[in-house]
């Protein structure tokens, strides 16, 4: 793992941000909002950390989804209202208040999805 910085990496992460934050602020389906945000929300944070390191593929991938599980484990669990917030709008959108076994599904997609092209893509270079 080597700390570094890559605008191709940081540009996709502002770009599936404010993807992330339209389909947050303006999708009210039963699909995008609820799906489609989560497949690109591991995206999202794994192109975040790409932006400051340079590592192997899987174990990002890996990590990222780790943490997305965490996230939706701490939904099972209500931990927005055991810290207390509730009634913040930000902190529903961002930690999310409900545990659903297709976020799993749909973070498990976007993370294979992320695996396959970029073996696609080193398969390309090679």
């Amino acid at each position: 793992m080597i700390f570094r910085f890559s605008w191709k990496y940081l540009l996709l992460t502002l770009a599936l941000f404010i993807t992330e934050v339209l389909i947050a602020l303006y999708m009210h389906d039963g699909f995008v909002r609820p799906y489609v945000g989560d497949f690109l929300v591991v995206i999202l944070v794994y192109c975040f950390v790409c932006t400051f390191l340079q590592a192997p593929v899987v174990p990002v991938g890996i990590g990222v989804l780790l943490f997305a599980y965490m996230v939706e484990i701490l939904q099972y669990f209500n931990m927005v209202k055991h810290l207390g917030l509730q009634h913040s709008r930000l902190a529903n959108i961002v930690l999310g208040n409900h545990f659903e076994w297709g976020d799993m599904l749909a973070y498990t997609l976007g993370i294979l999805s992320i695996l396959l092209l970029q073996r696609r893509q080193a398969a390309l270079h090679t």
